[in-house]
């Protein structure tokens, strides 16, 4: 079975499509329960990445998928690998699964080789280079679950290169509808309205 054989478990719900809990090898089946366990194991990685070994290097596509499978690895069988299915939020068709790998290498060559390391940038710069990149990896979903999570933890990476503390996500949370459609101007590469949302983020700080 590859990666890509849509009858896997990246494709089945540990009970069924009304509970939302996917299958996984906690044998969870309650919502609440498997995202106490995701939580967990983010504030683990996120330690890890912070505390124990920060890159200051460039990121890579390859280094999001090790940080994806160290969180969710414990969980799901397809941690760190692109997704095989198609999949929707909010009737809103993500980057179809056929085209991540195409998708990916001109998000590594033109969003993550340009911006990374931070180190060299100014704030306002920071800021658009966080808020392109977040855009770009939201709107590919390379990944079966936690795309919003990660994405929100290569933000934090790349404000602390750039000598910031991590993001303060409140105002997303609070402004969840605006935040949404921020990510959907940027279909037609209209990055403006995601730059307003992580300069909120930065001022929260």
């Amino acid at each position: 079975m590859t990666r890509y054989d849509i009858s896997s478990s990246e494709g089945r719900y540990a009970a069924n499509p009304d509970t939302q809990v996917l299958e996984n090898k906690l044998g969870l089946f309650d919502i609440e329960e498997i995202n106490g366990a995701e939580l967990v194991l983010l504030e683990k990685l996120y330690q890890s990445i912070f505390e124990d070994n920060f890159p200051q290097s460039v990121i890579t596509v390859d280094m999001l998928k090790h940080w994806h499978y160290r969180w969710l690895g414990n969980i799901y069988e397809w941690a760190g690998f692109e997704r095989s299915v198609n999949i929707s939020k909010g009737g809103f068709l993500f980057a179809p699964a056929a085209q991540l790998p195409k998708l990916l290498n001109s998000f590594e060559t033109e969003c993550l080789s340009q911006f990374t390391p931070c180190s060299s940038m100014g704030r306002d710069r920071i800021i658009e280079a966080i808020a392109i990149t977040h855009v770009e990896l939201i709107l590919i979903h390379p990944f079966r679950e936690g795309n919003g999570r990660l994405a929100r933890l290569l933000a934090d990476v790349m404000a602390v290169q750039g000598g910031f503390g991590p993001l303060n996500y409140r105002s997303w949370e609070e402004n969840r509808s605006q935040y949404i459609a921020a990510i959907h101007a940027g279909l037609s590469m209209n990055y403006e309205p995601i730059k307003h949302w992580v300069q909120r983020a930065f001022e929260a700080d």
